[in-house]
């Protein structure tokens, strides 16, 4: 038996604190700047990262509607919805989505990088995406995040 004991440190809910952040999505690759969002949404950045604990920040994103997809993507990459019904499949170009829907884009991106379970349910909410410059939440006071 040693003389020294370590435990590991486990975050909870009312240790962890969560921040608010501005992410500025202007000529930022989608799949690079959504898997920095979601490693920011999980907690990975801190040092007292827990996997079964949420301890993530809030990420505000502003300019979705300026972000770029790298080689063809923008004409050859499908989004799919699928109603349920029969013949209810409809597929758009992500050209389209990110002319009519910029934040769906993002949105999109983030949530298949996050936990598929209750607690990745829990992280998305924590992901505000606004296609302009502007955003609701001054309130909170968010810092800048830089990537």
């Amino acid at each position: 038996m040693s003389k020294f004991h370590f435990t590991t440190k486990h975050a909870n809910a009312a240790t962890v604190v969560h921040n608010w952040y501005v992410v500025d999505g202007t000529n930022q690759t989608v799949g690079r700047i959504c898997a920095k969002i979601a490693a920011v949404l999980r907690g990975k950045n801190k040092t007292y990262y827990t996997p079964h604990v949420d301890c993530g920040d809030y990420v505000i994103v502003i300019n979705a509607e300026k972000v770029v997809f790298t080689g063809n993507k923008l004409e050859d990459k499908t989004y799919i919805n699928f109603s349920g019904y029969p013949g209810g499949k409809k597929e758009e170009a992500a050209q389209d989505l990110l002319k009519r829907r910029p934040e769906v884009v993002v949105e999109r991106a983030v949530k298949g990088m996050l936990p598929k379970n209750k607690l990745g349910r829990k992280m998305i909410k924590k992901l505000f995406v606004y296609a302009g410059d502007k955003h609701l939440h001054t309130a909170q006071q968010p810092k800048e995040l830089k990537f």
